[in-house]
C-alpha cells in the first residue's frame, strides 16, 4: 500500500518476517502471481489499537484464522482476491495524493434497527483532499447487480436512523408517519454520531470499485444500480412555489459513485475516473461528489425568483394605482392608503382627487371658514352723521 508501484520491495518484506517472528503479522494466502497477502493476528491487532487509537484512529476488524472441519486447512475463500482489491483500491488512492497511510479503516459495521449490520469494505477519511468521509465497496463481480442494489438501500435506511441521545420530540416525529425523518435535521441523525459531516447536502457517500471484470459487466451491474436503486440515489424536485427553478433537492439521497481498479491503476485516482449515478461521462473524484445544481443553485434561482415575483407584483400595483380626475397625477402611497382604508375615508374628503388637489380643497375650505368666521359692525356705537342728533347740534 505504501509503495504499490514496487512489487520487490526488501525492505517491506523483511519487516513483515520480523514481525512474523514476534506474532504480530501472519500470511493469510498467496495469490496465483506469488504476492502474498499478510494480516495482523490476535496480538498484533491487539498492539496496534493500543498504538493507534490515542492518535484517533480506529483500527479494522481481526482477520480471524478459519479451518476446514476436515483437512484442517487455511480457509481464506475469496477474501484471498478481494482483500487484496481492497488494498490496491487504498493504494491507489494514496498514490494519488487521497487521504494518508492511516485514513483508511476496512471491514467497518454499519448496524441498522433491525440487527443487520451492513459492513463497508473500506471506508477513506480525507478531509484535507475535500473527501470528509467516503464509503467504499469492492466488488469483483462475485455479487449480483441486485445485491449491490440492496447493499445501497441499507446505507441509506442507515443514514435515516435517529442518534441514540434524540430527545423525545424528535422521536416522535420520527414515528408519527414514515417520511418525518425528512424533516429531521441531519445533525440529529446516527451517522453524524459517526462521521463528520461531508460538506455536501445528502448522506454518506458510496462509491462503487469494480475490479477483475469486463467492461459490460460493469456497464449492466451500473445500469442496474441506476434503474434500480434510484429511489436512494436521485435527487428531488423542490417543493416550492417558484416556478423555473431547475435545482434538486439533494437533502435525502446518497451519493453514489464508480469506478473501476483499472481506471485507477492506468490513470490514476485524482483523474476523471469517477462516475456519478444520474450523470453522464466521467469525473474527478470531488467533483463527482459536488452538486453544482444543488442548494446554491436553488438559493440563486429562488432570490432571481422572488426578484422577478417582487417586479411583477410591483408593476401590478402601479398599474391599480388611482389617478387624479382633476389633475390626472397619480396618488401617492399614503393618499392611496387614505382613500382605501375604510376607518381613513370619513377624513379623506374627495376620494377622486389626489393628495394635492385635496390640500387645495382643504385650504380653500377653511379660508371660507374664516372668512365666515369674521365679525360684522355693530349700527348703535354712535350717531351716523347725517342722524338727527347731528341736525340738532346744527342748529342749535
Amino acid at each position: 500500500m505504501t509503495r504499490p508501484d514496487n512489487q520487490h520491495d526488501k525492505l517491506t518484506r523483511d519487516n513483515l518476517l520480523d514481525l512474523q517472528d514476534h506474532q504480530l503479522v501472519r500470511i493469510e494466502s498467496v495469490q496465483d502471481d506469488q504476492r502474498q497477502v499478510w494480516v495482523l493476528t490476535a496480538r498484533g491487532h491487539q498492539e496496534a489499537k493500543q498504538l493507534l487509537e490515542p492518535k484517533g484512529i480506529r483500527v479494522s476488524v481481526l482477520r480471524k484464522e478459519k479451518y476446514h472441519p476436515v483437512t484442517g486447512a487455511l480457509l481464506g475463500g475469496s477474501y484471498d482476491d478481494h482483500a487484496a482489491a481492497v488494498t490496491s483500491t487504498a493504494a491507489e488512492l494514496h498514490r494519488a495524493g487521497i487521504g494518508h497511510r492511516l485514513s483508511w479503516q476496512t471491514e467497518v459495521a454499519h448496524r441498522l434497527g433491525n440487527g443487520f449490520v451492513q459492513r463497508a469494505d473500506l471506508v477513506m477519511r480525507a478531509p484535507d483532499s475535500g473527501v470528509p468521509v467516503l464509503l467504499m465497496e469492492v466488488d469483483r463481480r462475485s455479487e449480483d447487480a441486485h445485491d449491490l442494489v440492496h447493499k445501497l438501500r441499507r446505507y441509506w435506511q442507515w443514514g435515516r436512523l435517529l442518534a441514540p441521545d434524540a430527545d423525545k420530540r424528535t422521536v416522535d416525529l420520527a414515528r408519527s408517519r414514515p417520511d418525518a425523518i425528512e424533516h429531521i435535521d441531519h445533525e440529529k441523525r446516527l451517522w453524524r454520531r459517526v462521521y463528520p459531516p461531508t460538506g455536501r447536502e445528502g448522506l454518506v457517500p458510496v462509491a462503487f470499485v469494480f475490479a477483475d471484470t469486463t467492461e459490460a459487466k460493469v456497464s449492466n451491474t451500473v445500469a442496474v444500480l441506476e434503474e434500480a436503486g434510484r429511489h436512494y440515489w436521485a435527487p428531488r424536485r423542490y417543493d416550492t412555489y417558484h416556478r423555473g427553478i431547475t435545482a434538486r433537492d439533494y437533502g435525502q439521497a446518497v451519493p453514489v459513485l464508480v469506478t473501476t481498479l483499472e481506471q485507477l491503476q492506468e490513470h490514476g485516482a485524482d483523474a476523471a475516473v469517477w462516475r456519478r449515478l444520474g450523470r453522464e461521462g466521467e469525473q474527478t473524484l470531488t467533483a463527482a461528489l459536488d452538486n453544482p445544481d444543488g442548494h446554491v443553485l436553488y438559493r440563486r434561482q429562488a432570490a432571481r425568483a422572488d426578484a422577478a415575483e417582487k417586479q411583477r407584483r410591483d408593476a401590478e400595483r402601479e398599474a391599480r394605482r388611482p389617478v387624479c380626475t382633476r389633475c390626472g397625477a397619480k396618488y401617492t402611497d399614503e393618499r392611496w392608503e387614505e382613500t382605501s382604508m375604510r376607518r381613513r375615508r370619513w377624513e379623506a374628503g374627495d376620494l377622486s382627487v389626489c393628495a394635492a388637489c385635496h390640500a387645495d380643497d382643504v385650504a380653500r375650505e377653511q379660508a371660507s371658514a374664516e372668512a365666515a368666521a369674521q365679525p360684522e359692525p355693530d349700527l348703535d356705537d354712535g350717531p351716523e352723521p347725517g342722524g338727527l342728533r347731528g341736525m340738532f347740534r346744527r342748529r342749535a
